[in-house]
């Protein structure tokens, strides 16, 4: 998480070819530019790249426009990058006084055939390395696993996925000793790997808590596996979640000459997530005291700022003694820290109309996203851990 005049937070997506990540990032962005999300939200979204930003439009309205699939991108490796703008500002001297008054996401395609084939020399080699390594600040990985291919090996499921999470592990053991430094682990990884089932349309009929229960059954001992190889890049590794929580996404409805646009599944939970989901995993992981020093100041580093955000100010300074860890960028007690991550439910929506009546458009973006994770766990479409 890192803090500057913006909350920049940076999401991971893997997935193997044709498992849907340009088609979703497409989605993705080209919905954020229709005028009924512009009217109805509280910021624009914008890519940094004038030029990525169009690609991505290009294709959405290809889609909606023509029934056109993106064309198959092969070792492309991309990062996007978009600003959440708001759209009116509060009150200058409070926006001042705190840490960030802006968003940003990065989001990171990693190509599929790095996972799926050899590479083809050292220049592709070197390549795949540097690719992995722009990822490393990213706070939220999606591996995506294929709703296609669920349907194709129906009854068979555990074989397709035992072949992903294989393919996987051994890519990521492919890249280990060119990542870890004389073998020191990293302080800085994805530690949030979030298993996401991509074309969920083609499988109407199948919860998140399905989703969960199939991998379970059919690929527990895959995913253990995958969490010991992901355990040894890190530092802190009990500060890692693997698998434990699950998401349904779907960027259209397909049918025969015909791609619905407005019929997605879980996309607009994308910002919420990569916004929200590390502070509450990070602060849960501090008070369980999981994470060594060097972690928790890399991973605790804008906590206090956002919690303070979440809050409005109703946050409670520590006194000469009681500080909950002095890396928290702004200090507060463990009260107001508890308080923030706890936030939910009629709570949460209180504070989120106090923001809207007082045009506070960044605590009312924010305890919207919260609302907006609530939203998706209630319809079947997310499932956070507890831990």
């Amino acid at each position: 998480m890192e803090l500057k005049r913006a909350l920049e937070q940076h999401i991971a997506v893997f997935g193997e070819s044709g498992s849907g990540k340009t088609v979703m990032l497409s989605s993705f962005y080209g919905a954020t530019q229709e005028p009924y999300y512009l009217q109805k939200s509280l910021f624009n979204v914008v890519a940094d790249d004038i030029g990525k930003g169009n690609k991505l439009h290009r294709n959405y309205l290809g889609m909606r426009d023509s029934a056109r699939l993106p064309l198959v991108t092969r070792f492309s490796a991309t990062s996007y990058s978009f600003s959440v703008k708001l759209k009116a500002a509060s009150d200058a001297k409070a926006m001042k006084a705190r840490a960030f008054d802006a968003l940003r996401l990065v989001w990171h395609d990693y190509p599929g055939e790095w996972f799926e084939q050899a590479v083809s020399g050292p220049e592709e080699s070197q390549r795949r390395v540097d690719t992995f390594k722009s990822l490393l600040g990213s706070d939220v990985a999606l591996l995506l696993v294929d709703g296609q291919k669920l349907l194709d090996n129906a009854g068979e499921e555990d074989r397709y996925l035992k072949s992903l999470l294989t393919n996987f592990r051994n890519g990521l053991l492919s890249l280990k000793d060119d990542l870890l430094v004389d073998g020191k682990p990293l302080v800085e990884f994805p530690r949030i790997w979030v298993m996401a089932l991509s074309k969920s349309d083609l499988l109407p009929d199948m919860s998140v808590f399905n989703f969960r229960d199939l991998l379970i059954e059919k690929a527990c001992d895959d995913i253990d596996e995958l969490r010991k190889v992901l355990a040894g890049f890190v530092e802190g590794s009990d500060a890692l979640s693997v698998g434990e929580d699950f998401l349904l996404l779907s960027s259209a409805k397909f049918d025969a000459g015909k791609i619905e646009v407005t019929k997605r599944v879980g996309l607009e939970l994308v910002l919420p997530l990569a916004a929200m989901l590390p502070f509450e995993r990070h602060v849960r992981w501090a008070q369980a005291k999981v994470m060594p020093g060097k972690v928790a100041e890399n991973l605790l580093s804008g906590a206090g700022a956002l919690a303070a955000v979440l809050l409005g100010g109703k946050v409670k300074k520590p006194g000469p003694v009681g500080v909950v860890m002095s890396m928290v960028s702004l200090l507060l007690t463990k009260e107001s820290l508890d308080d923030a991550v706890k936030l939910a439910g009629d709570k949460l929506k209180v504070l989120n109309s106090e923001a809207l009546a007082k045009r506070d458009y960044l605590r009312a973006t924010l305890t919207g996203f919260r609302i907006d994770l609530e939203n998706g766990e209630k319809e079947q479409i997310l499932l956070r851990s507890k831990r």
